[in-house]
């Protein structure tokens, strides 16, 4: 199944360091430089996210010559990119980010003359089964042939719009405004509600989801709204979110979901992507987090008061007395438990086709209702050594049917200090076990 990611895409910079000073002649900070991060943004980003999820995507967008054209295309040579010339110069917004917060924003690169959508950008976008319209206000939508385009397919379409761009085109499956590109009159759910029944009637577009940052959103479809309150996470830059919202939505309509369970999964989705750190954080080991816990950050802040942090891995399919047994014992080691999850692909590649029983995220909110456990971070890979490299766990937990010589990321832990322990085994707990039983249950 292909989803088309279309838009503009810009080059999102990070300048990172330190601030231990104000300088002597204004009162502003002093950032001692230590890295200059590039990353797509924009539809690039979208699309970014979208191939991180497994998405067979392909980025449909306007790209110019210059320096910062190049570096993007640099950027995104690991998608499938079908790209038409820009109009103007690359967009470019460079953030200054100490301790994970932003302290100014300089923005690059005016909107210029609408870039022209040419013949083989309109192939890709028929040729799609599912297409997310990325605006950014840089033209690209504004484009007449594109926008008959995406008229034809519009029922397989999710526009996410912007201020400074056109209205959706008639049909669409779902609109993704913000508060603010919602232009509600007044705060809370009825505002926004009503803002979401004004735009799908406008618009005359199949359904309008109001995202309304920490309060959730919004979906109108005809009939009772459906109502989603967001997770309670720490957010310190909320770059990217409304990306993480919109391709969330995309995939999982394409998956073959309801625009409500859709929506539903694009809340969570966004709000596990603030807590990983948003958009600063593409790029990184992929992990996804529970709600209200950023592994890297519970880690960090126990070892700055001297705690011990402690980690385990596995798929945890069905969870059973021997998981729980095992974690309670994990989290008995030290000053907090995060627990390393396998993702569905993973799970699928270790233990065939058929599984996993459960999917990642009803095993993440699983393994996140126990008290014992403080995190919860998705890996793709087979084993954890990337994530564990990022965590840096003092103590490395594994069932007792396990010997140090079988744990590959046992020599990584001895770099830093960390070892890897076993802990009691409880024979007769298996999830294989329990899923033939269940089985042969009915």
């Amino acid at each position: 199944m292909k989803l088309v990611v279309v838009g503009d895409t810009l080059l999102d910079v990070d300048l990172v360091g330190t601030v231990n000073r104000v300088c002597p002649d204004a009162p502003a900070p002093v950032l001692d430089l230590a890295d200059r991060r590039y990353r797509p943004g924009g539809a690039g980003l979208a699309a970014l996210l979208a191939a991180r999820d497994g998405t067979d995507v392909t980025l449909v967008t306007a790209l110019a010559e210059d320096e910062a054209g190049q570096r993007l295309r640099r950027e995104l040579s690991g998608l499938e990119v079908v790209a038409g010339p820009a109009g103007a110069a690359t967009s470019v917004k460079t953030r200054v980010r100490c301790a994970g917060q932003s302290l100014a924003r300089i923005d690059e690169g005016e909107p210029g003359a609408a870039p022209t959508a040419t013949g083989e950008m309109l192939a890709a976008v028929r040729g799609a089964d599912a297409v997310l319209v990325s605006d950014y206000g840089r033209g690209l939508l504004w484009d007449g042939r594109l926008r008959a385009c995406l008229t034809e397919v519009a029922e397989r379409v999710v526009w996410d719009p912007h201020p400074r761009g056109p209205k959706p085109v008639p049909g669409c499956a779902l609109v993704t405004p913000n508060a603010s590109e919602a232009d509600l009159t007044g705060t809370g759910i009825a505002a926004a509600q009503r803002a979401a029944r004004r735009l799908r009637e406008r618009w005359s577009v199949r359904a309008v989801v109001v995202t309304l940052g920490a309060a959730g959103a919004v979906l109108d479809q005809r009939g009772l709204p459906l109502a989603v309150p967001a997770p309670d996470v720490p957010v310190s830059d909320p770059c990217g979110a409304g990306d993480r919202f919109a391709v969330t939505a995309a995939t999982r309509l394409l998956a073959g979901d309801t625009p409500e369970d859709a929506v539903t999964s694009a809340v969570q989705a966004a709000a596990r992507f603030l807590a990983e750190g948003g958009a600063a954080s593409v790029g990184a080991t992929t992990m996804s987090f529970v709600d209200g816990g950023d592994a890297r950050r519970v880690a960090e802040e126990v070892r700055a008061r001297g705690g011990t942090v402690v980690a385990t891995g596995g798929c945890f399919d069905l969870l059973h007395a021997g998981h729980t047994r095992t974690l309670a014992a994990a989290r008995a080691l030290g000053d907090c438990l995060i627990v390393c999850l396998n993702s569905d692909a993973s799970v699928r590649r270790l233990k065939g086709a058929d599984r996993p029983i459960n999917p990642e995220r009803e095993r993440v909110e699983l393994l996140e209702s126990l008290t014992c456990v403080d995190a919860v971070a998705v890996f793709d890979e087979d084993t954890p050594e990337s994530i564990v490299d990022v965590l840096r766990p003092d103590i490395w937990v594994k069932g007792g049917d396990y010997r140090a010589e079988e744990l590959p990321e046992a020599e990584l832990l001895r770099q830093w200090g960390g070892c890897a322990v076993a802990v009691p085994y409880h024979p007769g707990h298996s999830t294989s076990r329990l899923a033939v039983a269940l089985a042969e249950a009915g």
